[in-house]
């Protein structure tokens, strides 16, 4: 019996010490990118000429100064970013949580399969269906302007909360509504003062994934946008083609400053974050 239990111990030793490592290896791989961007940005480059490759340069904060040099809008780029990952984020919530809440209690048949096809339609590269959101954007004079781009972002977005959020709301006891009916409460005060209090961190966690989707969204801003709607990760590909033939350290300083809002974003907001969930197993009732 003591053996058995001392072996125990001992690969219980072993698989931690595998989980450590893995799990160390894959930190590494993750931020070793960002460790390499963070130093160039203060002007610290590796000198590929020399083997083994060593770094150069000394830690300056001029780059991050020469960034409204080279873009003397970037900070309100980052501020477009902001509020068009805000406003379609709560638009994205605010219709999926409503569709999701309407098609559990609907009679539909075969709706299980209904909300899986929401995320094969969210798992759909957004390319595939960009060319007509461009020509109803421009149709209705949409293209280039807030409330277009904020449409078409919570579009992409709103097939992935809608299959999240019915997830959560399946396992939510229909007694809860049943007692709110009885008490003579509406539809609307039911989802308000029943379901909502208890849904809030699957809410919340599921609003800041689609939040941080959102602000690193490339493609439907740099083809609806223009002139007047420019957001971060359009801006950094004119930064990168133009820091090419200058300095890469601004672009890594100006990425940098793209990075921060989302670290505090995602740092405050981590206790949310564990309640994400793909909803576990969606069955037929």
């Amino acid at each position: 019996m003591v053996n058995a239990l001392t072996g125990w111990h001992a690969q219980q030793r072993r698989q931690a010490a595998i989980r450590i490592v893995l799990c160390s290896g894959a930190l590494l791989m993750f931020l070793l990118p960002v460790v390499w961007t963070l130093l160039a940005s203060f002007g610290i480059t590796p000198n590929n000429v020399v083997s083994p490759p060593t770094w150069t340069g000394y830690p300056s904060l001029t780059y991050y100064a020469e960034i409204g040099v080279a873009d003397p809008g970037f900070l309100g780029k980052v501020l477009m970013s902001f509020g068009l990952a805000a406003v379609s984020t709560l638009l994205t919530i605010t219709i999926a949580y409503l569709a999701a809440y309407s098609l559990l209690r609907s009679r539909v048949k075969r709706r299980v399969m209904l909300v899986q096809g929401f995320l094969v339609l969210a798992s759909l590269p957004v390319i595939a269906y960009i060319i007509p959101l461009i020509d109803i954007m421009r149709y209705l004079r949409l293209d280039d302007t807030f409330v277009g781009v904020t449409l078409a972002l919570t579009a992409v977005y709103t097939p992935l909360a809608l299959y999240v959020l019915y997830g959560y709301l399946m396992h939510i006891s229909p007694e809860l509504e049943e007692a709110a009916h009885l008490d003579g409460a509406t539809v609307l005060q039911t989802l308000w003062s029943v379901l909502l209090p208890v849904t809030v961190p699957g809410l919340a966690a599921t609003a800041i994934i689609i939040f941080v989707l959102n602000w690193n969204q490339f493609l439907v801003p740099s083809l609806l946008g223009g002139q007047s709607i420019q957001t971060v990760p359009a801006a950094m590909s004119d930064f990168y083609t133009f820091e090419r033939e200058v300095e890469w350290s601004t672009a890594a300083a100006a990425l940098i400053v793209s990075l921060l809002p989302l670290v505090v974003f995602t740092t405050l907001a981590h206790r949310f974050l564990e309640q994400f969930s793909l909803g576990g197993t969606i069955h037929e009732d």
